[in-house]
């Protein structure tokens, strides 16, 4: 996939590329108030919504074409670009009318083949860059046939927002950050530019800051985050928008490493890891082998494959263990069930 540069003239090339601006746009005055506030401190591209697809009908679901002529007046008198979400064609239609520089296809619509070949049909033979929000599902495959299909229609400024999974479960983030998806993204398409999304995965202003340093950790190449002139008289998502005071403060604490500096001693410490794998691969072999002897005896003695009640037991010891020993319970279950979906995998091969 031969993809070209999402900056825009004036933008600087550092990481990271900042994208801010409302969930909503409210009203003008609020348009202005907030895009003056982020220009102020140095943000070049504004970013508003103007059509919002909410969980459920009552909700404000966004001004409509009325707002975009308000960013136009954040492109003329504040010399700032803008970025809107689009979910049809129409959307992209009335962008374009109105000289909007990027857009961005949202979670929901990300999710939905038809919507997105609509929205890249519309895009056809247009030069613009468009931003492609992973589904609101984890489905790496998925997120890679939206990008794809824009792509195919002939767009080439491409770009990636990781902006979580959605999870029925409570959690400490409003959608799960699940970083290994976006870094197997970065594996496959390696020219891809990944923008992290931070007020969509924390949910609360208190978890931007932590999230954005995670994604320069993580060396992503942008945020796009939610700023508001007064976040707590938002229309729309409230508790996850700071002020551009906030945002500016956090975006001057983070922290920039050179991804691309190499020490002995970190060449040394990937040369343990690497043996620790092989290590883990061996036991994981073993097991199975092991695993494989366990199918022929059920085999000869006519007993099921699953014995609930000993999982039950090995999932809950062995993930107290690894909690003791400093590890993350869920990704011990997570690791747990991987492995056991594999035995019985070898066993149903044995069974048959």
């Amino acid at each position: 996939m031969e993809l070209e540069s999402i900056l825009l003239p004036g933008v600087d090339a550092k990481r990271p590329l900042v994208i801010a601006g409302p969930c909503s746009a409210e009203t003008e005055e609020q348009v202005m108030e907030t895009a003056r506030g982020l220009s102020a401190r140095g943000i070049k591209i504004f970013r508003a919504g103007i059509w919002k697809p909410r969980t459920k009908p009552g909700g404000f679901e966004g001004i409509g074409a009325e707002g975009l002529p308000w960013l136009k007046r954040v492109q003329s008198e504040l010399g700032m670009y803008t970025a809107v979400e689009v979910a049809t064609a129409k959307h992209v239609r009335e962008c374009l009318a109105n000289d909007v520089d990027i857009l961005w296809i949202g979670a929901r619509t990300s999710a939905n083949p038809f919507a997105v070949q609509e929205i890249a049909d519309a895009l056809e033979g247009i030069d613009i860059p468009v931003l492609i929000k992973n589904p609101v599902n984890p489905d790496l495959d998925l997120w890679i046939g939206a990008i794809e299909r824009v792509y195919n229609a002939g767009i080439r400024r491409i770009g990636a927002i990781h902006r979580g999974f959605s999870t029925y479960d409570k959690k400490i983030y409003r959608n799960l950050p699940q970083w290994h998806i976006p870094i197997e993204l970065h594996r496959r398409l390696p020219n891809l530019p990944i923008v992290c999304d931070p007020s969509h995965i924390g949910g609360k202003r208190e978890l931007i800051a932590p999230l954005c340093q995670q994604a320069m950790d993580l060396n992503f190449d942008g945020l796009i985050v939610e700023s508001h002139c007064h976040p707590d008289k938002a229309w729309s998502d409230a508790a996850q928008q700071v002020t551009p005071d906030v945002l500016d403060f956090i975006l001057n604490t983070l922290v920039i490493r050179d991804m691309s500096q190499s020490t002995e001693s970190l060449t040394a410490l990937r040369r343990q890891i690497d043996e620790l794998d092989n290590s883990l691969l061996e036991l994981l072999a073993r097991r199975m082998r092991v695993s494989d002897e366990i199918g022929l005896y059920k085999k000869e003695h006519n007993m099921p494959i699953l014995q609930a009640q000993r999982y039950d037991e090995i999932l809950q010891n062995r993930i107290s263990q690894a909690v003791e020993m400093g590890m993350d319970g869920e990704f011990m279950k997570t690791v747990l069930v991987a492995i056991h979906e594999e035995s019985v995998r070898h066993q149903q091969e044995i069974m048959k």
